[in-house]
């Protein structure tokens, strides 16, 4: 990333781009940054027949998650195409630091943490999500939570909200991967369910024009989990309770990475870089003691 562009907002495409220039700059100012514009493969690819890009374009649904038994959980599309609520703002005053957004979905997040001062990046598996977020204003990077990722073992907090707890349909591993990003001392908010719940199932997305014999194309694993199982996960990868609370009929936890644990992803090169990241990270971002999934 040039000089040049670190100070505008960029679709990023490399991992190494953001590692060089966006942890360590200022947010610009959502009403002075030019909106940048998606790439031709992003309005070409990102707006074809998939149900979430085509959501996500129109800002609304329907669009739900099917389960194989044909159950369906509706997904708040209106609600993520919007600004942030009062539940979000309820989390986002709770990050420190530079924040990576996991399912950053359209950008709401992203968007609001840059206009409270925060370097925050989002990061999607979806390109339409990625492109939208970018014409937010925010900086957004398509990958997976389990691809490799820019400051791995830096970020201040790591946030999963909107069910973004299900993604890969094992809390066991996602939250592993949440503690190798966090760095020591680091925080992970995450939106759980409002009861007591711990289920793994395979959904695919539906937006009610599929017909019934596609039922089984596009199937992913996903979990969902209250509160009480998500701490229960969490503990043996050195994720510890640091708050609960309940904002317009949504919960969320947050949780603590100890500062003694190192993870295996947390090698000499990124020791070296530790002292020059943490000098970046606000010393005091917290206003006060923060989903259906992307």
């Amino acid at each position: 990333m040039s000089r040049a562009d670190r100070g505008r907002n960029v679709l990023v495409d490399s991992p190494a781009d953001v590692d060089a220039g966006l942890v360590d700059v200022e947010p610009p100012a959502a009403s002075q940054a030019p909106a940048p514009q998606p790439s031709a493969r992003a309005d070409t690819d990102a707006w074809g027949t998939d149900p979430y890009a085509n959501a996500l374009r129109n800002g609304h649904g329907p669009l739900f998650l099917r389960r194989t038994d044909g159950w369906l959980l509706p997904l708040d599309v209106e609600r993520w195409c919007a600004g942030a609520d009062a539940a979000d703002l309820s989390a986002l005053r709770r990050c420190e630091g530079p924040v990576l957004d996991v399912g950053c979905g359209p950008g709401r997040l992203v968007a609001a943490l840059a206009s409270r001062g925060h370097r925050a990046l989002g990061i999607d598996v979806s390109e339409a999500a990625v492109a939208r977020t970018v014409r937010l204003g925010g900086y957004a990077l398509r990958r997976s939570v389990f691809d490799p990722l820019p400051g791995e073992g830096r970020w201040g907090t790591v946030l999963l909200a909107d069910g973004n707890i299900g993604i890969g349909g094992d809390p066991d591993r996602l939250l592993r991967r949440a503690a190798e990003l966090l760095a020591p001392g680091g925080l992970l908010v995450a939106e759980t369910v409002p009861h007591d719940l711990d289920e793994r199932v395979r959904v695919r997305l539906d937006d009610g024009r599929a017909p019934d014999g596609r039922a089984a194309d596009g199937l992913f694993p996903w979990a969902r989990l209250g509160s009480s199982a998500l701490l229960g996960y969490a503990r043996p990868h050195g994720l510890r309770a640091d708050g609960q609370w309940e904002a317009d009929g949504r919960a969320f936890v947050a949780l603590r990475r100890s500062r003694s644990v190192r993870t295996a992803n947390q090698s000499a090169d990124s020791r070296n870089s530790a002292a020059v990241v943490s000098s970046q990270f606000p010393r005091n971002t917290s206003g006060d003691s923060p989903l259906a999934g992307s």
